[in-house]
């Protein structure tokens, strides 16, 4: 099952760490099945705030998105970004392939109180 690593980071002025860090976080979650969705491109408010930017990054699953946040290779990165940059990051496990929410949904309806 897919596993994403989804940021919200807000505005941060332009440094040379934040430069270093964006050259070199592929190479650490690559060898992971990691990609980038989404990199710090225009998005669109349709409910709340939303400031600064979104990054996605796509793993086959969850335990190489983890393994991938663990790795030597990234905590030795990661404080270019974290020095510079605020945010919000999670590691999310996706949905199977055909996931119907009618199960969650019922769930939610067997747990409403009855009259």
């Amino acid at each position: 099952m897919p596993a994403y690593a989804i940021a919200h980071l807000q505005e941060a002025a332009p440094h040379p760490d934040i430069a270093e860090y964006i050259e070199r976080v592929p190479s650490t979650f690559e060898p992971y099945g990691g990609r980038f969705l989404v990199h710090f491109t225009q998005h669109e408010v349709k409910e709340g705030s939303w400031p600064g930017s979104v990054v996605v990054i796509g793993f086959p699953g969850i335990t190489e998105a983890r393994t991938w946040w663990d790795s030597p290779a990234y905590q030795e990165i990661a404080p270019l970004r974290s020095r510079h940059i605020q945010g919000d990051i999670i590691l999310v496990e996706g949905v199977p392939e055909g996931y119907d929410p009618a199960g969650s949904a019922k769930a939610l309806r067997d747990a409403l109180p009855t009259d």
